[in-house]
């Protein structure tokens, strides 16, 4: 065997090949009531993957030949611990108590290699989460009801990185994908119901968060301005609503809330290449995002053959946290990876807003059969720095899903299809236009997301009082379709088979 990559053809073009993976799942929970008012209980969860392949990665090209011979993820590992104490009691601070005590693991890893090059370029990333809740719930008479508690979180951040030569073996130290940190998060809360008539529900809420990140850069592989980061900043959210039932069948509600998001280290201080020709650098300056949500929906029920409901919601974005170009040592772009790259940071650069509906309805049919819908339609545009507006890459296009069903004593049938519409090219957010390798052409040469649908059935049969069998076909018509922003065409005709068991 020589040490020269090579460029071979796929044999069957409807296979991905190189996208397999296994996966391990474990998850235990135990229950323990030492009386009517005390409840103990414990989770242990563990997740583990092989090693897996970066598709997407692997499809782009630069000079003809593949940019990658090699990017895949190590194996992506996830441990918890769950301890949690439940106590009922009738005193003057609480009805119910919970307190939650978690411990969790999570450890990950990148590896990439250039075509034809011997460097394997090997990152780690290890983070240890500590957190700890306690809940309270408080019935004041019986028209008032208070939700009240604390919260604290504790994350460890590790990351490491070595560049391996896999024709002679030497392995050196790497920069990192992240500077050594930790993330805290302290935060109080409480949630006021009253009900002042058997029609009319109120709802407020208040919340309040103090985070704190630091952040301690290497700066031996990349010559950074700064060696260390420190954010220390306070948030407050909160939410008022109320809904409305004129009838036991008829419900209208409304409801406003503010919400944010911090920064945390994937944020502050990653070093990546986010698309060919980019990379992205540490911005230790960041601030929090804020969102305001308004929300409007109303429910109805037609006799007892149709239930249909909608809400309308907007959101607005304030300091949206979103990738942009920056300069690094003045410089607006640096030698990365052996490639003159654009330098990038995320920055608090957006006014970003969210708007949109959904919509469903289920209507019962005779003999046994029903027919049921929901669609989803929303619209996302952000502020660019010229002053433009652009449409936001994280808003879905519209989407949703249609089932037909027959229901028996012992059986159920479900024929339901999936849809999905067009993003065309002019609506795209710019950040997707260049990445024409995980999207279709149109006929102009532009890259597009095309609209798709699949049709699906399944099939259940209770056996007996404590055995069920499920069956199922995915994609029935095995069309080739690609979910919006994927870097995977989603799968073909899929079986499914399972057993339930109740003891």
């Amino acid at each position: 065997m020589d040490s020269v990559d090579r460029e071979v053809t796929n044999d069957d073009p409807m296979v991905q090949r190189k996208t397999g993976y296994s996966q391990i799942n474990l998850l235990q929970k135990l229950c323990y009531k030492p009386s009517d008012k005390w409840e103990l209980g414990y989770t242990f969860q563990y997740s583990t993957t092989s090693n897996y392949n970066r598709y997407d990665r692997l499809l782009r090209y630069r000079n003809g030949l593949p940019r990658s011979a090699e990017w895949y993820y190590g194996p992506q590992e996830w441990m918890m611990n769950l301890l949690s104490v439940t106590h009922t009691g009738n005193n003057a601070a609480y009805d119910q108590m919970t307190i939650r005590l978690a411990h969790q693991r999570f450890a990950e890893s990148r590896h990439d290699r250039d075509f034809n090059k011997p460097t394997l370029f090997n990152r780690y990333e290890e983070v240890i989460a500590l957190s700890a809740n306690i809940d309270f719930v408080k019935s004041l008479g019986q028209k008032q009801k208070l939700f009240y508690g604390i919260e604290g979180i504790f994350n460890d951040v590790t990351s490491t990185g070595t560049d391996e030569n896999i024709t002679t073996g030497d392995v050196a130290n790497g920069p990192a994908r992240y500077p050594r940190s930790t993330w805290q998060s302290y935060a109080m809360y409480a949630n006021y119901q009253y009900k002042p008539v058997q029609k009319l529900t109120l709802a407020a809420g208040v919340r309040y968060n103090h985070y704190i990140l630091d952040a301690t850069f290497d700066t031996t592989f990349y010559p950074f301005p700064f060696t260390t980061a420190s954010i220390s900043k306070g948030a407050v959210s909160g939410s008022v609503g109320a809904v409305y039932n004129p009838t036991p069948k008829w419900s209208v509600s409304l409801n406003f809330s503010t919400g944010f998001r911090s920064p945390n280290v994937d944020d502050l201080g990653k070093v990546f290449d986010s698309e060919p020709g980019s990379v992205v650098v540490p911005n230790p300056s960041l601030n929090t995002e804020y969102a305001y949500n308004f929300e409007l929906g109303a429910a109805k029920v037609f006799g007892d053959f149709l239930e249909v409901d909608a809400t309308a919601f907007y959101t607005i974005l304030d300091n949206a946290l979103v990738r942009r170009d920056f300069t690094l040592n003045g410089q607006d772009s640096i030698l990365y990876a052996g490639e003159l790259s654009q330098v990038q940071a995320v920055q608090n650069a957006a006014y970003a807003t969210v708007y949109g509906v959904q919509a469903g309805f289920r209507l019962k049919l005779p003999k046994g059969f029903g027919l049921s819908s929901r669609i989803n339609w929303q619209k996302g545009e952000e502020e660019l720095d010229n002053g433009e507006v652009a449409p936001l890459r994280h808003a879905a296009p519209l989407f949703g899903i249609t089932h037909v069903t027959f229901t028996a004593k012992r059986v159920n049938l479900d024929l339901y299809a999936m849809y999905n519409s067009e993003v065309s090219f002019a609506n795209m957010a710019p950040e997707e236009q260049g990445k024409d390798y995980i999207y279709a052409v149109d006929k102009e040469g532009n890259p597009y997301s095309p609209a798709w649908y699949t049709l699906n059935f399944k099939a259940s049969y209770q056996l007996t009082d404590y055995l069920g069998v499920t069956a199922g076909i995915e994609n029935l018509t095995d069309v080739r379709y690609r979910s919006y922003s994927s870097g995977l065409v989603a799968a073909g005709r899929n079986f499914i088979l399972s057993l339930r068991a109740n003891f």
